[in-house]
């Protein structure tokens, strides 16, 4: 579905002043560089400024206290921040194109489930028993809701997202393709002839609202009470959390990090990729966390970064890198030193 906006409309959304064609229309956006007519882009960063004379984009939102040196012949918008204007405006035509609104007559819902008003279930979905689904809620198809499960208002399961019994998740969340919440987590109590003995796991998931959580992400329901993250979490693609953790508010992880069973990761934290947190550990709010990290022990103090497996102050850590790479150097001068020592003892 092909959406034109004139830039006329667009500056009135974002509160943007129009130079030029106020009736230059848009239908999609592309980077500054590789404009062409009909696209909106954005300049924020000074180091793409000399695109913007010569971009084939119809419309570009710039900064409204920016000063072209070269005559511009695309349409300008002038706003407070490009950049968190282009974000604006992707969220709103986001909004507008996947506003799907509709149960399919292909569906699986209980007869006690409710959901609420403007609501999208597609085709094959299933919704278990006593379900409690919020208004404006859209649940792609193939997702799989189980019994007890409560989604707030206006969040989005894309396809094949599985919830759990007893699965909680708030308002205004998205759960990307292939997410489970709520699978058993890792119990087993070893025995005398080297089998497990699986530990029952009849505690749940509970998500705040704002949470936005990858494709293919697991989060494990507790042994005991809830595995819970708090309002604001990103979770990106491929990361598991274990049961009991508990992700404070407005934390960022990226992609294939883990998490043990029973570890408190603070607020605000951010966590690289590839990252390794043991359970029963605590981190403190504001820790920075660098790629392929690993934490065996908890952080106290908040605001620290740290980095390496195990994982320490990373200020430190960088000037052991340095240290590493100069070792055959190293080795090199204690050698001759050695000969020299060697020589004066012989005479």
């Amino acid at each position: 579905m092909k959406v034109e906006f004139t830039a006329a409309q667009i500056a009135a959304l974002l509160g943007g002043k129009v130079e030029g064609n106020a009736e230059a229309k848009v239908w999609n956006v592309a980077r500054i560089e590789d404009g062409a007519p009909g696209m909106l882009s954005f300049l924020a960063n000074p180091k793409y400024i000399q695109y913007l004379y010569n971009t084939q984009s119809s419309i570009v939102l710039v900064n409204e206290d920016f000063e072209p040196s070269e005559p511009v012949t695309t349409t300008m918008i002038r706003v407070k921040n490009a950049y968190e204007s282009f974000a604006q405006l992707l969220a709103i035509y986001q909004e507008y194109t996947n506003n799907k609104v509709g149960i399919s007559e292909n569906a699986s819902i209980s007869s006690d489930a409710e959901y609420g008003e403007n609501c999208y279930i597609g085709d094959f979905a299933f919704i278990g028993e006593r379900v409690k689904i919020g208004k404006g809620v859209k649940i792609y198809p193939l997702c799989y809701v189980g019994d007890d499960v409560v989604i707030g208002d206006n969040t989005v399961l894309y396809p094949g997202v599985k919830l759990y019994a007893m699965t909680h998740i708030g308002k205004n969340c998205i759960v990307h393709a292939g997410a489970v919440l709520g699978a058993d987590g890792f119990g087993f109590v070893p025995q005398p002839d080297g089998t497990f003995k699986k530990i029952p796991q009849i505690g749940n998931v509970l998500v705040g609202d704002n949470v936005e959580i990858g494709a293919n992400t697991t989060i494990d329901r507790s042994t005991i009470e809830s595995t819970k993250i708090h309002d604001g979490v990103k979770l990106d693609n491929l990361i598991q959390i274990a049961h009991n953790v508990e992700v404070g508010e407005n934390t960022a992880m990226a992609a294939q990090s883990g998490v043990a069973g029973s570890a408190h990761i603070g607020k605000n934290c951010i966590v690289a990729g590839q990252v390794g947190i043991s359970g029963h550990i605590s981190v403190a709010d504001r820790t920075t966390i660098g790629p392929q990290a690993g934490l065996t022990r908890g952080v106290d103090e908040s605001g620290k970064s740290i980095i390496g497996s195990p994982a320490y102050d990373y200020s430190k850590f960088m000037k052991d890198v340095v240290r590493q790479r100069n070792l055959d150097k190293l080795e090199n001068r204690i050698a001759e030193l050695e000969k020299k020592l060697n020589d004066l003892l012989s005479k």
